[in-house]
């Protein structure tokens, strides 16, 4: 691999397509382990992304210009740049998440637009969304921004939606509040005069009643936090998160949850 080579194979490919070059040696154990997992990744995933290997004892003018101090390292090249790298014989596991978390995917250009059309308040930015998710099931961040969306008119769908975002994914906190809010808003009560109280919460906060329903919760947090699994707490928190520190109903209220706590 020559400085040419590297230019035409790696640098300029990576504008039609990204490159992962792993920089490895002979000599390298690590870089034995790694090569046929990346190897075996790049076949199944050849839709996606190139391999180029570069072996550091013939190129080490390449090596020594990405500053290549330890090995095996691979990197990940896109539009001439490198946007990502790790060190190290990882797991096969843990290189498939890596490369979720950081191959670009041009359709992320796509849901950024929609994610401000909806904040804007756009005529039809909803059903987009929709749609866009339906044809894009596996962006988990896709499905969190409906799902923040539907939680109040839809639980159940907006709990499906977010159901396969597990602990370890950078969506998880975000998931675990949608969760808790479709749990409290189908909630029923059963005679259990807190059961009243957060179903009445539920309520409040299906009918578009956003104070009255934290209102109810603080309330239900004071009567008894614990209950039903923490439900009153959990809730609490879960929507001060989905509001955020900066709106008006947290800075109200968020105080009175914390004294209600303790």
């Amino acid at each position: 691999m020559t400085k040419d080579n590297f230019q035409q194979s790696v640098v300029e490919k990576s504008h039609e397509k990204p490159v992962l070059v792993d920089f490895w040696a002979p000599w390298c154990a690590p870089c034995r382990t790694l090569g046929p997992v990346i190897e075996a990744l790049a076949e199944e995933q050849k839709d996606r992304w190139e391999l180029v290997k570069v072996n550091t004892e013939e190129a080490q003018d390449i090596a020594e210009s990405y500053g290549i101090k330890s090995i095996p390292n691979v990197k990940l090249f896109h539009r001439g740049e490198v946007i990502g790298e790790f060190t190290g014989a990882l797991g096969r596991v843990a290189i498939e998440r890596w490369l979720n978390e950081n191959l670009p995917d041009d359709r992320n250009e796509e849901l950024t637009l929609l994610l401000q059309n909806l904040e804007q308040g756009a005529s039809g930015a909803i059903a987009n969304l929709e749609n866009f998710v339906e044809a894009n099931e596996d962006i988990a961040d896709a499905r969190l921004a409906l799902a923040m969306v539907l939680v109040w008119t839809d639980p159940v769908k907006a709990n499906d939606l977010v159901s396969s975002i597990r602990l370890g994914q950078p969506q998880y906190d975000s998931a675990e509040d949608i969760r808790t809010m479709a749990e409290l808003l189908n909630f029923k009560a059963n005679g259990n005069p807190i059961s009243t109280t957060l179903a009445e919460a539920g309520e409040a906060l299906r009918e578009a009643q956003m104070e009255k329903g934290i209102q109810l919760i603080i309330d239900a947090v004071t009567a008894n936090k614990t209950y039903q699994k923490d439900l009153p707490r959990r809730a609490a928190i879960a929507l001060f998160r989905i509001l955020g520190p900066d709106h008006a109903l947290s800075k109200s209220y968020r105080w009175r949850f914390d004294m209600a706590l303790y």
